[in-house]
């Protein structure tokens, strides 16, 4: 099984020309689309995405992601084993979130060239390079033979939340979806659902810890809530929290827990 997460989009031909390659050399191969609607050249939506979905597919799945702002440059191919799955594209920071999840994934900079098509374009590697790459890995073909295992690949500077000198954890929005839900870097590590705690983020104060989008008590009011990748979201129902409270991917926001 291959997933394919890109920024190509679906007027083009360029979903449609990967496919065809890797099903001319794994003609049996299971395609599932992940997404082609990553925004333009955004890397770090690509990350968050692919880190909060790979682990729903079984494992041996090869995840190939393609959001390659550098395409025909000296940036590497990579190919990584990882939590029992593969992951194909360029060495960008698009698996940041697949180290985070397995500290001791195997990253390889693949550059024989048997695994490539012949003569590739400088500007549509994901056909030419990564795609028969990723079908190659889905047929067998063993990570340690597409080239040498490499370290210092590429992580993107998501901060960890830190605290303080008054014990305030600081975090960061690492993420926005389409419904203008605001995706922290909180885990349940720091935030305890059963606690009071107070969220300080660009003028706004949010107290309200929710189960769901309808636990706001009033039309507009932000909450606090546990998401399903795994991340504290703040959001609004039925409304964007980004859009109504002025949120960006990346702001900074400080978090306090209450005494009761």
């Amino acid at each position: 099984m291959i997933t394919l997460l890109t920024d190509f989009g679906s007027a083009d031909y360029f979903v449609g020309s990967v496919k065809g390659v890797i099903l001319s050399i794994d003609p049996l191969s299971q395609i599932i689309d992940i997404s082609h609607e990553v925004p333009p050249h955004d890397i770090q939506f690509a990350a968050f995405t692919l880190g909060a979905c790979f682990a729903e597919y079984p494992e041996g799945t090869v995840h190939l992601a393609v959001v390659d702002p550098g395409v025909g440059t000296s940036r590497r191919v990579i190919a990584v084993n990882a939590a029992r799955h593969y992951f194909v594209g360029p060495d960008n920071g698009i698996f940041t979130f697949i180290y985070t999840r397995d500290p001791q994934a195997r990253v390889f900079h693949a550059d024989h060239p048997s695994f490539f098509r012949f003569l590739p374009s400088s500007t549509f590697h994901g056909r030419d390079i990564f795609a028969p790459l990723a079908a190659r890995l889905d047929l067998g073909h063993r990570i340690e033979n597409v080239g040498h295992p490499i370290e210092d690949f590429v992580k993107l500077p998501i901060h960890e939340p830190s605290f303080d000198a008054d014990g305030r954890v600081i975090g960061e929005i690492i993420h926005i979806d389409r419904y203008g839900n605001c995706v922290t870097n909180l885990t349940k590590l720091h935030l305890d659902s059963k606690g009071a705690y107070s969220l300080s983020i660009g003028g706004t104060n949010i107290g309200l810890i929710a189960d769901n989008y309808t636990d706001s008590k009033n039309a507009g009011q932000p909450i606090l809530y546990y998401g399903s990748a795994g991340y504290w979201e703040i959001g609004v129902w039925c409304d964007s929290a980004s859009r109504t409270l002025g949120l960006s991917r990346g702001m900074r926001f400080n978090l306090r827990q209450l005494l009761k």
